[in-house]
């Protein structure tokens, strides 16, 4: 039975609920809900911008950082402001899901990111955002809502922290103190009140800087600054048009992103845990693949190895040039 609650009037368009729900309630409820489906973590933070995320993105795009990723520019204003996305925005829940699975052993030369191992994960975490708004729509149906995971102009790592998941880490990845950062983040954003998860969690990396030591190519240029045209998993999955070799010559067996930074994360050492979620256990086709690779590297071959998988968005063409780039600063270190 559900307990009812008048909804207070929005602080930007003054509208009112079509009808009356419990907010408490609903919150404890959607938090069960994310416990039955596997999520590890799960917060919820008031829809308000973020004058502080505003200035560091602006000054982060400045300074070409972001290199040929053009949408982060392009969508500047939304990124910085959640209610020029989407205006009735009043809750963000933020959810972030374990996909961590340990090394291979032996490991293979070529080395594809731990995440990109199973399936597409945009597929696995919108279908539990569903499933919670299918849940919110139990209790208020006139919901209006946005379910966000990685391709919309929202920045999953300022959400998550702002509800309390964890802190945004020297390496730029967030952190929590249970699980480290193997974690896939998203967001449901709804235009109703919540209660909110508002204390944010303190920033734990201390004078820690393996990252930053760690980085062949030093794209962690300062703490919690990441230069993308540096960085092996933009050089691997984004950048289009040949490699410097300069950069190329450190990439250390990676053809599909990069875990560096998170593998030598003192937190990640010590807390990290194996995902029990079926879809991200790696996929054995993906692991043959990166100990017997043929070149050249057909599209056939391609899009049936990495149907469902994060890694298609690359094509064969790119992976190919990761292949051989990775492959040539292999020979020449020996």
């Amino acid at each position: 039975m559900v307990r009812h609650k008048k909804i207070q009037n929005h602080p930007h368009t003054g509208q009112t609920g079509l009808n009356d729900y419990d907010p408490q309630e609903l919150t404890f409820a959607l938090k069960a809900l994310a416990n039955r489906l596997g999520i590890c973590k799960v917060g919820i933070a008031p829809a308000v911008r973020d004058e502080h995320f505003a200035d560091r993105f602006r000054e982060w795009l400045d300074r070409g950082y972001h290199g040929g990723m053009q949408w982060l520019a392009a969508r500047q204003a939304e990124r910085c402001d959640l209610l020029q996305y989407f205006p009735e925005a009043r809750s963000v829940v933020s959810v972030a899901l374990n996909y961590y699975t340990p090394p291979q052993d032996p490991r293979p030369k070529l080395k594809i990111s731990n995440y990109a191992l199973g399936e597409d994960y945009h597929a696995v975490l919108k279908r539990g955002l569903f499933q919670m708004l299918g849940l919110v729509r139990e209790y208020y149906p006139e919901v209006k809502s946005r379910v966000c995971v990685d391709t919309s102009p929202v920045s999953d790592k300022l959400w998550a922290r702002r509800a309390g998941l964890g802190w945004i880490g020297k390496n730029t990845n967030l952190i929590t103190r249970e699980l480290g950062s193997w974690l896939f983040l998203g967001e449901l954003i709804i235009d109703i009140p919540l209660s909110y998860d508002e204390t944010e969690m303190n920033d734990y990396c201390g004078s820690c800087q393996a990252c930053l030591h760690a980085c062949p190519t030093k794209a962690l240029v300062e703490p919690y600054v990441l230069d993308a045209r540096k960085c092996i998993s933009y050089l691997t999955i984004e950048h289009r048009g040949d490699i410097a070799p300069e950069l190329s010559a450190n990439f250390d067996g990676w053809i599909y992103g990069c875990d560096i930074c998170q593998q030598v994360c003192p937190w990640n050492i010590k807390f990290q845990q194996e995902s029990d979620h079926p879809a991200f256990q790696p996929r054995q086709e993906i692991l043959d693949f990166t100990g017997s690779y043929e070149l050249p590297l057909k599209e056939t071959l391609f899009k049936k190895l990495f149907r469902g998988n994060p890694v298609k968005r690359t094509g064969p063409e790119r992976m190919e040039r990761n292949i051989r780039s990775a492959l040539k600063a292999l020979d020449e270190n020996g």
